[in-house]
């Protein structure tokens, strides 16, 4: 394989994933955002899987799969499921509107450049480029957290800034296999944990809008 193929398939999937996370900001829909989550963990598991061909790393494969499986296809059919059993089958609310997040989202991923290309200089242009792209859908994946106001949104935008940190440790040369176990582990805990908090919104105030709960606050002072 040459070096050239190599470099650009790694960033034809690192800048998959960066559209796939401005796809998660302007989805407006529960079950499209659900969709477009799943898209994201498998351009996942696409760059995890080309990162293992490239590398040498045998390893890496397990992580593919385990993104493949679980974020790909797991979590978001059995949030699917939870969305239909809620009830909450509605237009996702933003802070503020999907277009000034967008351009924020852009400003983002230029900070994420211009940060990371200086600061690695000497650093192999294939690892230092990726992780660009994956600080690029760390930060937005912080921004769709802070931007909507809906329970499940900021629950997909935690597991896309997850989804960024993989592709970060995978492009700098793998990361041991004991961390990738522990983090499919973790993953699978904290849905679980997430899982139980949103029944516990819907039950509680009949609606999985954050805003809710403030408004519950003020009522009680």
């Amino acid at each position: 394989m040459t070096r050239g193929l190599a470099f650009d398939v790694s960033h034809l999937l690192a800048g998959g994933m960066v559209l796939a996370s401005f796809m998660l900001l302007y989805q407006d829909r529960v079950f499209s955002l659900l969709r477009v989550f799943a898209l994201h963990a498998l351009v996942l598991a696409l760059s995890v899987a080309w990162q293992a061909n490239v590398q040498a790393a045998p390893h890496l494969y397990l992580t593919a799969v385990i993104a493949l499986a679980f974020k790909a296809i797991v979590i978001p059919v059995a949030l699917h499921r939870i969305v239909v059993r809620l009830g909450i089958h509605r237009q996702l609310e933003t802070v503020v509107g999907v277009g000034p997040t967008i351009m924020f989202g852009m400003g983002l991923v230029a900070l994420s450049i211009a940060v990371i290309l200086p600061v690695l200089p000497d650093a192999d242009p294939l690892a230092r480029e990726d992780l660009a792209f994956a600080l690029s859908v760390v930060l937005l994946g912080l921004l769709m957290m802070i931007s909507r106001r809906n329970a499940v949104s900021q629950v997909i935008g935690f597991m896309s800034l997850e989804n960024g940190l993989v592709l970060a440790a995978t492009g700098a040369k793998g990361m041991p296999l004991v961390v990738e176990i522990s983090v499919a582990f973790s993953i699978l805990i904290a849905f679980i944990v997430i899982g139980i908090f949103l029944f516990r919104i819907r039950e509680r105030f009949d609606t999985v809008d954050v805003g809710a709960m403030d408004s519950f606050r003020g009522e009680r002072r």
